[in-house]
This record gives C-alpha cells, sequence and structure tokens, in this order.
C-alpha cells in the first residue's frame, strides 16, 4: 500500500487500525462515564474532598506495585490475551459497582472494587500499548497516535456530557457501571479480530532483570525520560479535573449539568488540538513546543483557579485540554518511535506508572491540599507548581528544547 507523507488519514485504510480505534472510543467513552459517575456518587454521600482524592489512590496503587510485572508479563507471553482477561477482570469489577451502587452499599467495598479496576488495568496497559504497531506501518505511528487522541477526546466529550445529561434526569448512576461492563467486553471481542503483524517477544531472562531493563531504557533515552516527567509532574500539579464535582456544587454552583459541560470542556479542547495537528506538517520544534504548552497549561489552570464565571471556567478547561493533548501526542511518538518491538510492553509498563502517578496521585493531592485549604488553593498552587516544573526540567534535561522532529527516529540517548 503505498501511503503519502503528509496524508493524515493513511491509518484510516488499515482494517486492524479501524477495528483498534473503535475498540478505544467505546472503551474510553465508558471511562469518562464511569468517572463521571463515581465522582458524583462519592460527592453527594460524603460531601467529602478526602473521599474524592481516595478514588485516585486506591487505583494508582496496583499501578505502582504491579506495573513492572505486568510489563515483563507483556514482552513475555500472548499479549492479546492478556488483554482479553484483564478487560473481564475489569468488566467483573465494574458489575460489582453496579450493584453497590444500587444497594448503596459499604463506601469500603466500592474502593476494592476500584483497586481491582487498577489490578485490571496494571496488566491491560503494558501490553494494550502493543496492539498500535501490530495494525500500523512505524512511518505511520505519529498519525495513528494523533488519530488515538482525537477519538479519545471525543469520546472524552460525548461520554461526560452524556453521563451529565443521564444523572439529572435520572438521579443515579449504576447504569453506567453496567454500560462500563459491557464496554470492556466488546473491547476483548474486537482485539480479538485484529490480525495484524505479530511483534517480538523477548526472550526467556531471569524476572528480575527483565523489569530491570525497562527501567534502564527510560533511564539512558534522556528525551523520553524528560517527557514523561515533565508530563507526570505537571498532571500531578495541575490535576484540576479531579476537584470539578466541588466547583460544580460550592463554587460555580452549576449542578450536573454543569458538571458534565466541565469535564466534557479539556477534550472539546484536545480534540480540536489533536484535529489541528493531524492535518499541519511534522513538528520541526517538537522539544520547545512542548516546554511552552506545559507552562500555557499552568497559567490555565491558574486562571480556572480563581474565577467565579462559568464560561470562562469552561473556557480555561478548553485550553487546559487542547494543550495537554500536545505533551500527549509528543510523548505517545516518542515512545513508540525510540522503543524496539521487544522491549514495548516493559517501556510501556514504566510510562504506565509515571501516568498512574500523574493522574490518581493527582487527583489524591488536590483532595488533600482542597480539604485541607480548600480548592481554589489547591488548583492554583498547582498550577504554579506546573509552571515551576517546566523551568526545572529545561534545565536537568537541556536535551528536550534540542528535540527536532518526531517523525524520524533521533539519536537521543546519550550512551
Amino acid at each position: 500500500m503505498s501511503i503519502e507523507r503528509h496524508d493524515p488519514y493513511a491509518p484510516l485504510r488499515y482494517a486492524d487500525y479501524r477495528l483498534l480505534l473503535a475498540g478505544r472510543f467505546i472503551t474510553s467513552f465508558a471511562s469518562e462515564m464511569f468517572s463521571f459517575a463515581i465522582g458524583w456518587e462519592l460527592w453527594l454521600r460524603t460531601q467529602s474532598a478526602f473521599a474524592l482524592g481516595m478514588v485516585g489512590l486506591v487505583q494508582v496503587i496496583p499501578v505502582i506495585v504491579l506495573s513492572l510485572p505486568a510489563g515483563h508479563v507483556a514482552d513475555h507471553f500472548d499479549r492479546k490475551r492478556i488483554v482479553v482477561i484483564a478487560e473481564l477482570f475489569l468488566a467483573a469489577c465494574a458489575l460489582g459497582l453496579a450493584w453497590l451502587s444500587y444497594t448503596k452499599g459499604p463506601l469500603s467495598l466500592i474502593y476494592l472494587c476500584l483497586l481491582g479496576l487498577g489490578i485490571a488495568r496494571a496488566f491491560n496497559d503494558p501490553a494494550s500499548s502493543t496492539l498500535l504497531p501490530q495494525t500500523v506501518p512505524p512511518e505511520l505511528f505519529s498519525r495513528a497516535t494523533t488519530w488515538n487522541s482525537s477519538v479519545w477526546q471525543f469520546a472524552s466529550i460525548t461520554g461526560p456530557t452524556a453521563a451529565g445529561i443521564l444523572v439529572g434526569f435520572f438521579n443515579q448512576v449504576t447504569f453506567i457501571y453496567v454500560f462500563g461492563a459491557a464496554a470492556a467486553v466488546i473491547f476483548s471481542v474486537l482485539v480479538g479480530f485484529i490480525k495484524g503483524r505479530q511483534l517480538a517477544l523477548a526472550e526467556r531472562s531471569a524476572t528480575l532483570d527483565s523489569m530491570k531493563a525497562g527501567l534502564r531504557f527510560m533511564r539512558d533515552t534522556k528525551v523520553i525520560l524528560a517527557a514523561i516527567t515533565l508530563d507526570m509532574f505537571a498532571v500531578l500539579f495541575g490535576g484540576a479535573v479531579a476537584l470539578l464535582p466541588i466547583y460544580a456544587t460550592d463554587v460555580l454552583q452549576v449542578g450536573a449539568q454543569g458538571l458534565g459541560i466541565m469535564r466534557a470542556a479539556p477534550s472539546i479542547g484536545a480534540l480540536l488540538m489533536a484535529f489541528t495537528i493531524a492535518h499541519l506538517p511534522p513538528m520541526k520544534q517538537a522539544g520547545k513546543t512542548l516546554l511552552w504548552a506545559v507552562t500555557g497549561f499552568g497559567l490555565a489552570t491558574i486562571v480556572f483557579g480563581v474565577s467565579k464565571n462559568f464560561v470562562l471556567s469552561v473556557l480555561m478547561l478548553a485550553i487546559l485540554g487542547g494543550l495537554d493533548n500536545i505533551s500527549v501526542v509528543i510523548r505517545s511518538t516518542l515512545l513508540l518511535t525510540q522503543t524496539p518491538d521487544e522491549m514495548r510492553g516493559r517501556v510501556s509498563s514504566v510510562n504506565s506508572i509515571f501516568i498512574g502517578v500523574s493522574n490518581e496521585l493527582g487527583s489524591f493531592e488536590s483532595g488533600m491540599v482542597a480539604g485541607l485549604f480548600g480548592p481554589i488553593v489547591a488548583v492554583v498552587s498547582g498550577g504554579i507548581g506546573t509552571i515551576l516544573v517546566v523551568l526545572a526540567i529545561a534545565r536537568i534535561f537541556p536535551e528536550m528544547g534540542k528535540l527536532k522532529s518526531l517523525d524520524v527516529p533521533q539519536p537521543l540517548s546519550d550512551g
């Protein structure tokens, strides 16, 4: 199949990639509805910022503990089978949450189910990260990553919006958990139909040595280390999304429908940015673009934190999403182009730890600070922290500012 260099739609001409993209949309849509539901339900039941923060903590613990072993498993065993097993386990946990929601079960069991979701994701993420390289050739990784981001962001728009409307109308969230379980099963079926090229598996080796290999690769590849470190701390400190239920009820007073709009706003911005990136020529100054994007992310976070106007708040959230999308595309493309096939699972597992720490611990950190000092202080201090992190990364990793195009693998390792 001939591929035009600047054809943004080239990945969509591969049937396996279309299957993967459809599955990603379904699971992302369900996941966004799911996040809305658990945050809304816990806030209404507890009125506690601490309870919201615990949602992130219980899901990140298994990611931190299990990601390295999960990466080893992904590089030594059938990756599609691992994805299917993990998705089915995730579906079982979602059904457990549905039952607990319907019966008003104890919070301890809700957190236990969320812990189970974290375990499933710890094994699912490293294995599922290898699916994209099986469906398109390497020269399309950048464009395929952008389409992945676009579909995820579209799901992130429609998911919270639909959840806000439905929860506002039916005044309960049980059906959202059931839908999440169904989405996991559907994704498992779609994965089974992917027939793409088989990636090389690693040779059998001592488990501990194998797990360390992923860490060594990250350590030695300075630009990747800089990109994921920057993203981790930016999201860790800029975790305003975790506090949106509080902003919806106490700060802006816009209810469930307003919360749905605010949850969707970052994804609207990200979708517009992803569509723009897909139709532009390849980046020529990717490193500097990333540094400026994260700086803007911090500034928009500060403005959102102090805003008492709903329209301005939604606008800042959209800007946050657009700038974060730049970081996602650059980081994801670097990982795809620089990682050997036989190490994709282990490298992805290390990346999962960074992502898990940023997303889930960011939610926990925001909840704790909001509980002590209020939501406005939590968000504004996070934005300031994000800007300081950019300055630190630019100083510690000068290679970041020198990163040029993402399309052609560059000699990024210092060894």
